[in-house]
């Protein structure tokens, strides 16, 4: 039972870590394109 619990919160603690470099990816790339619009007008 404690095998399966620390498994599910291993695997769970991946996805959330993963989805949060994600984002902060998409954030980056955003102000990316918001920067050069800004620089080009």
């Amino acid at each position: 039972m404690l095998r399966k619990v620390m498994t599910l919160a291993l695997i769970g603690s991946s996805l959330t870590i993963a989805a949060c470099n994600t984002v902060r990816g998409a954030a980056k790339d955003v102000n990316s394109a918001a920067n050069t619009v800004d620089n080009a007008i």
